[in-house]
């Protein structure tokens, strides 16, 4: 079946609130708009609105209702509606949700999903093309996941849903309506690939380059433009960015000697340092230059016009890549 990235998550959704009456849906116009990106078109219709929830305009009140819902045995899956409306609720997540099952000495679980669109591409006004994972990611007790293609739309957002560890959903706006082949049925049978484990998109051996969300399709573009300029690169899309799947970017590091780590959002602190430090630490011997990021640059997000210059494209990888065959 073919479908849009957004389809896939709806399709994910609309199959968790079927198999699980503790399933329930919560955000701002979720309901009878169907999201300010369609995400949750007709699952209000279809499941009422007891269990596809209009909220009021209130990200901590949105969180904090769905933390007392998981404390009572239910399993919230919470929209927030733009990345840069996340931070109100940043105290219940990082203070409370991130918080209970290690403070309770695991008696208590919050089993709560948090859906948010983010990153830029779609000429957004302001606070409306973040990239806020690095918050979540230094936050332990959280799981913070970005699928990058419907397939892994739809099955990332059954398996978060699934797990009673709290889940920050990542999803990358300006793929919402990118389409792909999706056998769903398969997905569900056979399962795929577990929650926290890396995938290499692309075998090369002259450098690795990671990438999650958005970047993954930017870092392939680039890999077909290196390739026919006679360099292999091996694409690896992250998936997870806590816990994230050292061990498969070791295994690539080793093979190439080379890792280019790509994000959106700002280099400095970015999520793009952890994974130079943590590579470097444990591929020293056998890396053959030193680790490049690339990612936006260290300002706040510039207006829609000029967002193309901040976004990393396939010429600022293919300059990283450069840079490091040439060391």
């Amino acid at each position: 079946m073919k479908t849009t990235f957004a389809g896939a998550i709806n399709l994910g959704l609309r199959r968790a609130l079927e198999d699980d009456q503790r399933v329930v849906l919560m955000g701002e116009d979720i309901g009878r708009l169907g999201g300010v990106f369609r995400v949750t078109d007709t699952l209000q219709k279809d499941f009422g609105n007891n269990r596809v929830i209009d909220t009021p305009l209130a990200e901590s009140g949105i969180i904090g209702t769905a933390f007392g819902m998981a404390l009572r045995g239910l399993r919230p899956v919470c929209e927030i509606q733009f990345d840069g409306f996340v931070y109100p609720a940043f105290d219940q997540i990082v203070s409370q949700v991130a918080k209970i099952h290690a403070r309770t000495r695991g008696k208590v679980v919050a089993p709560i999903t948090i859906r948010i669109p983010f990153g830029g591409g779609i000429g957004a006004v302001e606070h409306h093309s973040e990239s806020p994972e690095a918050y979540f990611t230094h936050t332990a007790g959280l799981r913070v996941v970005s699928p990058s293609t419907p397939a892994d739309a739809y099955l990332m957002i059954r398996q978060a849903i699934a797990l009673d560890d709290p889940v920050i959903f990542f999803e990358p706006k300006r793929r919402y309506w990118d389409k792909a082949e999706v056998d769903f049925d398969a997905l569900d049978r056979d399962g795929g690939y577990a929650l926290d484990q890396a995938r290499v998109c692309v075998s090369g051996t002259d450098a690795t380059v990671v990438a999650y969300g958005g970047t993954v399709a930017t870092a392939l573009s680039a890999a077909d433009i290196a390739a026919s300029e006679g360099h292999s690169l091996e694409v690896i899309d992250l998936r997870s960015l806590a816990p994230i799947d050292f061990d498969t970017i070791e295994t690539s590091v080793r093979k190439t000697g080379r890792l280019i780590v790509v994000h959106e959002a700002p280099v400095f602190g970015g999520l793009g340092a952890e994974i130079a430090a943590r590579i470097t630490e444990r591929c020293f011997y056998h890396l053959q230059s030193p680790i490049l990021r690339v990612g936006g640059h260290d300002i706040p997000y510039p207006p829609a016009k000029l967002e193309r210059h901040h976004l990393p494209d396939p010429d600022r990888i293919l300059a990283a890549v450069d840079r490091t065959l040439a060391a």
